[in-house]
C-alpha cells in the first residue's frame, strides 16, 4: 500500500491499483490541459463515453477531436475532494472540478461533481465513462 496526503496533513493508504488509478487521473488532468492524440489515446477506453453537465455524450474520438482542436480549451484544472474505489478490474472516482477555460477565445470558468468509471484492460486503467454536474 502507498500512503497519499490529505489536506489535512494526514494520510490514507491506498493499494496498488488505487494509486495507478489516482495517477491516470493525474494524467488526465495533465493531457486536458495540454492535449495531445498519443497520451488521450492511451488514457481513454475505445468504447468511452463522455459526459457534460449540458447533457452532451461524446465517444472517444469526439472527445479527442475537441481537445486537440481547442474547441474545449481549459487553462488550468484543479481536482478537489477526489476518493476512488476499487472493485475487482472497474474503479469509482468522484471529485469536484474546477476549471478556467478558453473555449472559442472566450474565457470561463466551470465548477463540476464528476463520475469517471475507469476500466483495467490489458494491465492499464483506461477511462470508460466519465458524466458532470454543475456546481456552485
Amino acid at each position: 500500500m502507498m500512503l497519499v496526503p490529505l489536506f489535512s496533513g494526514q494520510a490514507i493508504a491506498q493499494t496498488k491499483d488505487e494509486a495507478a488509478v489516482t495517477q491516470s487521473v493525474e494524467s488526465l488532468r495533465k493531457a486536458m490541459i495540454d492535449p495531445d492524440k498519443s497520451t488521450l489515446d492511451k488514457l481513454a477506453a475505445d468504447d468511452l463515453s463522455y459526459g457534460h453537465s449540458t447533457g452532451m455524450i461524446q465517444d472517444k474520438a469526439a472527445f479527442e477531436e475537441a481537445l486537440i482542436s481547442g474547441k474545449s480549451d481549459f487553462v488550468s484544472i484543479e481536482l478537489t475532494e477526489q476518493t476512488v474505489k476499487v472493485v475487482g478490474k472497474t474503479a469509482i472516482v468522484r471529485h469536484h472540478f474546477s476549471a478556467a477555460t478558453n473555449d472559442g477565445g472566450k474565457p470561463g470558468t466551470v465548477k463540476l461533481a464528476i463520475l469517471l468509471v475507469w476500466q483495467k484492460q490489458k494491465g492499464e486503467w483506461k477511462l470508460l465513462a466519465r458524466q458532470a454536474v454543475k456546481i456552485q
